[in-house]
């Protein structure tokens, strides 16, 4: 049986919307009232091969509640997604995407500093903001 959610006729629903959990690319998208969850996890790339799509969590902070920064999958993100870290730009993002292409994904985030031009300068700016998944 669908969950039915009544809410005032007068609310406007906008803002930014997580997606994590079993995704391709978790993280914060823009979301109207308009938008079906369906729209919504098309946005972050669909589901996994092992999403349980007989379970969703919803969670709806109290106003003025601060939510924390989302972390980048490095073995999922696409180039743009990685282009927006702190000293990648969009040569160092393309040079992730293929050195995992060719490599595989990445087991720990430290494995970055063997893309071209990641070193540790790079890396120390960028490492609490990425993480690798299990693939």
């Amino acid at each position: 049986m669908p969950l039915e959610i009544n809410l005032p006729q007068d609310s406007d629903i906008d803002g930014d919307v997580l997606i994590g959990g079993a995704v391709i690319n978790p993280g914060y998208y823009p979301f109207t009232d308009s938008d079906s969850i369906e729209a919504l996890i098309r946005a972050a790339g669909g589901v996994t091969g092992n999403a349980d799509l007989t379970v969703l969590e919803l969670y709806i902070p109290e106003a003025g509640g601060e939510i924390g920064p989302q972390k980048i999958d490095i073995n999922r993100a696409e180039a743009w997604l990685l282009d927006a870290l702190p000293g990648i730009g969009p040569t160092r993002a393309q040079a992730i995407v293929d050195y995992r292409q060719e490599n595989g994904p990445f087991r720990s985030i430290g494995e970055i500093t063997r893309v071209d031009g990641i070193g540790t300068a790079i890396y120390e700016q960028i490492e609490s903001l990425i993480t690798v998944s299990e693939q």
